[in-house]
Protein backbone atom coordinates (compact mmCIF):
# COMPACT_ATOMS: atom_id res chain seq x y z
CA UNK A 1 0.00 0.00 0.00
CA UNK A 2 1.05 3.62 -0.39
CA UNK A 3 2.85 5.51 2.36
CA UNK A 4 2.09 8.90 0.85
CA UNK A 5 -0.11 10.16 3.70
CA UNK A 6 2.43 9.35 6.40
CA UNK A 7 5.32 10.70 4.35
CA UNK A 8 3.61 13.99 3.52
CA UNK A 9 3.18 14.71 7.21
CA UNK A 10 6.65 13.42 8.10
CA UNK A 11 8.47 15.52 5.49
CA UNK A 12 6.37 18.60 6.22
CA UNK A 13 7.24 18.45 9.93
CA UNK A 14 10.90 17.80 9.12
CA UNK A 15 10.94 20.96 6.99
CA UNK A 16 9.18 22.91 9.74
CA UNK A 17 6.30 23.77 7.42
CA UNK A 18 2.61 24.14 8.23
CA UNK A 19 -0.22 22.75 6.16
CA UNK A 20 -0.98 26.35 5.23
CA UNK A 21 2.58 26.77 3.89
CA UNK A 22 2.27 23.73 1.65
CA UNK A 23 -1.21 24.72 0.50
CA UNK A 24 -0.09 28.26 -0.37
CA UNK A 25 2.82 26.98 -2.47
CA UNK A 26 0.48 24.69 -4.42
CA UNK A 27 -2.35 27.19 -4.70
CA UNK A 28 -4.74 24.94 -2.77
CA UNK A 29 -6.60 25.07 0.53
CA UNK A 30 -5.09 23.85 3.83
CA UNK A 31 -8.07 21.49 4.07
CA UNK A 32 -6.83 19.65 0.98
CA UNK A 33 -3.40 19.10 2.53
CA UNK A 34 -5.03 18.00 5.78
CA UNK A 35 -7.13 15.40 3.92
CA UNK A 36 -4.01 14.05 2.21
CA UNK A 37 -2.21 13.63 5.51
CA UNK A 38 -5.24 11.88 7.05
CA UNK A 39 -5.38 9.52 4.10
CA UNK A 40 -8.89 10.57 3.10
CA UNK A 41 -7.75 11.20 -0.46
CA UNK A 42 -4.57 11.54 -2.50
CA UNK A 43 -3.12 14.58 -4.23
CA UNK A 44 -3.44 14.60 -7.98
CA UNK A 45 -0.54 12.74 -9.56
CA UNK A 46 0.51 15.95 -11.35
CA UNK A 47 1.22 17.55 -7.95
CA UNK A 48 3.76 14.93 -6.88
CA UNK A 49 6.78 16.64 -8.54
CA UNK A 50 5.91 19.93 -6.78
CA UNK A 51 5.49 18.18 -3.44
CA UNK A 52 8.79 16.38 -3.87
CA UNK A 53 10.43 19.73 -4.65
CA UNK A 54 8.93 21.39 -1.56
CA UNK A 55 10.25 18.63 0.68
CA UNK A 56 13.55 18.27 -1.21
CA UNK A 57 13.08 14.58 -1.82
CA UNK A 58 12.20 12.28 -4.72
CA UNK A 59 8.74 11.17 -5.79
CA UNK A 60 9.80 7.57 -5.10
CA UNK A 61 10.64 8.35 -1.50
CA UNK A 62 7.61 10.60 -1.09
CA UNK A 63 5.17 7.84 -1.95
CA UNK A 64 7.22 5.26 -0.10
CA UNK A 65 8.28 3.33 -3.17
CA UNK A 66 11.41 2.12 -1.40
CA UNK A 67 9.23 0.50 1.24
CA UNK A 68 6.69 -0.69 -1.29
CA UNK A 69 9.35 -2.40 -3.38
CA UNK A 70 10.47 -4.34 -0.34
CA UNK A 71 6.92 -5.47 0.45
CA UNK A 72 5.01 -5.78 -2.77
CA UNK A 73 5.59 -6.53 -6.41
CA UNK A 74 3.11 -5.97 -9.19
CA UNK A 75 2.27 -9.66 -9.02
CA UNK A 76 1.41 -9.36 -5.35
CA UNK A 77 -0.78 -6.37 -6.10
CA UNK A 78 -2.77 -8.42 -8.60
CA UNK A 79 -2.99 -11.32 -6.17
CA UNK A 80 -4.29 -9.08 -3.41
CA UNK A 81 -6.88 -7.46 -5.68
CA UNK A 82 -7.95 -10.84 -7.05
CA UNK A 83 -8.46 -12.18 -3.55
CA UNK A 84 -10.68 -9.24 -2.67
CA UNK A 85 -12.63 -9.77 -5.89
CA UNK A 86 -13.15 -13.47 -5.22
CA UNK A 87 -14.55 -12.57 -1.82
CA UNK A 88 -16.87 -10.00 -3.33
CA UNK A 89 -15.04 -7.07 -1.73
CA UNK A 90 -14.87 -4.99 -4.87
CA UNK A 91 -14.32 -1.69 -3.05
CA UNK A 92 -11.09 -2.99 -1.48
CA UNK A 93 -9.94 -4.38 -4.82
CA UNK A 94 -10.59 -0.97 -6.39
CA UNK A 95 -8.47 0.73 -3.72
CA UNK A 96 -5.60 -1.70 -4.33
CA UNK A 97 -5.59 -0.86 -8.03
CA UNK A 98 -6.03 2.89 -7.54
CA UNK A 99 -3.07 2.87 -5.14
CA UNK A 100 -1.06 0.84 -7.63
CA UNK A 101 -1.79 3.24 -10.48
CA UNK A 102 -0.14 6.07 -8.58
CA UNK A 103 3.05 4.00 -8.69
CA UNK A 104 2.55 2.36 -12.10
CA UNK A 105 0.37 4.86 -14.03
CA UNK A 106 1.09 3.36 -17.45
CA UNK A 107 1.06 -0.35 -16.63
CA UNK A 108 -1.76 -1.93 -18.65
CA UNK A 109 -2.29 -4.66 -16.07
CA UNK A 110 -3.07 -2.08 -13.40
CA UNK A 111 -5.25 -0.01 -15.74
CA UNK A 112 -7.24 -3.00 -16.94
CA UNK A 113 -7.38 -4.47 -13.43
CA UNK A 114 -9.06 -1.31 -12.18
CA UNK A 115 -11.35 -1.30 -15.21
CA UNK A 116 -12.45 -4.83 -14.39
CA UNK A 117 -13.27 -4.16 -10.76
CA UNK A 118 -15.16 -0.98 -11.72
CA UNK A 119 -17.22 -3.03 -14.17
CA UNK A 120 -18.05 -5.42 -11.34
CA UNK A 121 -19.30 -2.44 -9.33
CA UNK A 122 -21.55 -1.34 -12.18
CA UNK A 123 -19.46 1.70 -13.11
CA UNK A 124 -19.40 1.19 -16.89
CA UNK A 125 -18.39 4.67 -18.04
CA UNK A 126 -15.07 4.82 -16.16
CA UNK A 127 -14.46 1.15 -16.89
CA UNK A 128 -14.85 1.76 -20.63
CA UNK A 129 -12.49 4.73 -20.47
CA UNK A 130 -9.82 2.66 -18.72
CA UNK A 131 -10.17 -0.33 -21.03
CA UNK A 132 -9.86 1.89 -24.10
CA UNK A 133 -6.75 3.41 -22.54
CA UNK A 134 -5.21 0.14 -21.41
CA UNK A 135 -5.80 -2.13 -24.39
CA UNK A 136 -3.31 -0.40 -26.75
CA UNK A 137 -0.63 -0.67 -24.06
CA UNK A 138 -1.09 -4.37 -23.35
CA UNK A 139 0.94 -7.12 -24.98
CA UNK A 140 -0.85 -9.87 -23.05
CA UNK A 141 -3.15 -11.44 -25.65
CA UNK A 142 -5.25 -13.35 -23.10
CA UNK A 143 -5.75 -10.21 -21.03
CA UNK A 144 -6.68 -8.22 -24.14
CA UNK A 145 -9.19 -10.84 -25.30
CA UNK A 146 -10.85 -10.94 -21.90
CA UNK A 147 -11.14 -7.17 -21.62
CA UNK A 148 -12.36 -6.77 -25.21
CA UNK A 149 -15.11 -9.28 -24.44
CA UNK A 150 -16.06 -7.39 -21.30
CA UNK A 151 -15.96 -4.13 -23.27
CA UNK A 152 -18.60 -5.47 -25.66
CA UNK A 153 -21.09 -5.82 -22.81
CA UNK A 154 -20.04 -2.51 -21.25
CA UNK A 155 -20.77 -0.77 -24.54
CA UNK A 156 -24.13 -2.53 -24.65
CA UNK A 157 -24.88 -1.43 -21.08
CA UNK A 158 -24.20 2.18 -22.05
CA UNK A 159 -26.54 1.99 -25.03
CA UNK A 160 -23.76 1.66 -27.62
CA UNK A 161 -25.10 -1.45 -29.34
CA UNK A 162 -23.44 -0.66 -32.66
CA UNK A 163 -20.00 -0.34 -31.06
CA UNK A 164 -20.65 -3.53 -29.09
CA UNK A 165 -21.53 -5.48 -32.25
CA UNK A 166 -18.58 -4.06 -34.17
CA UNK A 167 -16.12 -5.03 -31.45
CA UNK A 168 -17.71 -8.46 -30.95
CA UNK A 169 -17.29 -9.21 -34.66
CA UNK A 170 -13.52 -8.71 -34.23
CA UNK A 171 -13.10 -11.10 -31.30
CA UNK A 172 -10.93 -14.20 -31.80
CA UNK A 173 -12.16 -17.79 -31.98
CA UNK A 174 -11.67 -18.49 -28.29
CA UNK A 175 -13.70 -18.64 -25.07
CA UNK A 176 -14.45 -14.94 -25.34
CA UNK A 177 -15.22 -15.39 -29.03
CA UNK A 178 -17.34 -13.64 -31.61
CA UNK A 179 -19.35 -16.85 -32.05
CA UNK A 180 -20.29 -16.78 -28.37
CA UNK A 181 -20.74 -13.06 -27.81
CA UNK A 182 -22.06 -11.54 -31.04
CA UNK A 183 -25.39 -13.45 -30.97
CA UNK A 184 -25.97 -12.40 -27.37
CA UNK A 185 -25.49 -8.75 -28.24
CA UNK A 186 -27.62 -8.93 -31.36
CA UNK A 187 -30.47 -10.77 -29.61
CA UNK A 188 -30.67 -8.21 -26.80
CA UNK A 189 -30.07 -8.63 -23.07
CA UNK A 190 -31.58 -7.04 -19.99
CA UNK A 191 -29.47 -5.19 -17.39
CA UNK A 192 -29.11 -8.24 -15.15
CA UNK A 193 -27.99 -10.48 -18.00
CA UNK A 194 -25.44 -7.92 -19.18
CA UNK A 195 -23.94 -7.64 -15.69
CA UNK A 196 -23.79 -11.42 -15.29
CA UNK A 197 -21.86 -11.76 -18.55
CA UNK A 198 -19.42 -9.03 -17.50
CA UNK A 199 -18.91 -10.75 -14.15
CA UNK A 200 -18.40 -14.14 -15.76
CA UNK A 201 -15.78 -12.81 -18.17
CA UNK A 202 -13.79 -10.77 -15.65
CA UNK A 203 -13.85 -13.35 -12.87
CA UNK A 204 -13.44 -16.28 -15.24
CA UNK A 205 -16.47 -18.16 -13.91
Amino acid sequence: MLYLSENLKKYRIEKNLTQEDVAEYLGLTPQSVSKWERGECYPDITLLPALAYIFETSIDLLIGLDTIRAQETRLNIHKKASEFQRNGDYASAEKVYRDALLIYPNKPGMILGLAGVLALQDKPEESIELIERGLPLSVNEKQKATMRAALCFLYLKCGKAEKASSLASELPHERESREAILPLIQNGLDESEIYNHIKSIILGI
